[in-house]
């Protein structure tokens, strides 16, 4: 049986087999013992997206009173669930994500705090996951981005929609109207200045 570290675009926490290309944490919300989650869903404003794999070192996963690792099909499921990249396994991709966030909200290159801060306020609403209105059609909006249609959530690619599943993304389809944007809009805007995510293979379609 999976442990319950497998996090959905909604920022939901769950038990199935998908492990996907990161991992990541909020802090430490497990309880060693059991390699159960504790009640909450965070312990930090810090929700990063991390390597599974950093100079060959390996942990035993939720072995430890330390982060909790969670692991994310892609970056756009991570992206969506309001994580952003680490500045330490992570450091290139997480200086090209704050470079893109300046850019994007036309402000100076912003502490890891301030992004954290903001993403706090956009991912979360009363404890719940926070989704935004939608101001921008679907085929204006930056490739990776994640929308929700009904209770399923959509990556958009290429003018395409793809659907996350337990296994991955399931085939493409047009989608043209959605109810809610996942991805906080911060994100959005640092994808729009040109940040380039590593998505999963399930959405390329020459794979």
């Amino acid at each position: 049986m999976p442990l319950q570290n497998r996090v959905t675009p909604f920022g939901d926490i769950v038990s199935i087999s998908q492990r996907g290309l990161f991992t990541g944490n909020r802090g430490i919300i497990h309880d060693p013992k059991t390699k159960t989650l504790l009640t909450r869903r965070w312990s930090s404003k810090a929700w990063l997206v991390c390597e599974c794999e950093y100079k060959g070192r390996r942990r035993e996963v939720m072995a430890n009173r330390s982060w909790t690792e969670l692991f994310f099909l892609d970056e756009a499921v991570a992206f969506a669930a309001g994580h952003r990249p680490c500045f330490y396994c992570r450091r290139g991709a997480a200086k090209a994500f704050r470079a893109c966030w300046a850019t994007g909200k036309h402000m100076a290159v912003p502490s890891a705090a301030t992004m954290d801060a903001e993403l706090h306020a956009e991912r979360l609403d009363h404890g719940r996951k926070r989704l935004h209105r939608l101001s921008t059609p679907l085929h204006q909006l930056p490739d990776g981005v994640m929308v929700a249609a009904g209770d399923a959530a959509y990556m958009l690619r290429g003018g395409l929609a793809y659907r996350w599943i337990e296994v991955g993304y399931a085939p493409p389809r047009h989608l043209k109207t959605a109810d809610w944007l996942i991805t906080p809009p911060s994100i959005v805007l640092a994808m729009r200045a040109g940040y380039h995510l590593r998505l999963h293979a399930s959405s390329d379609l020459s794979s």
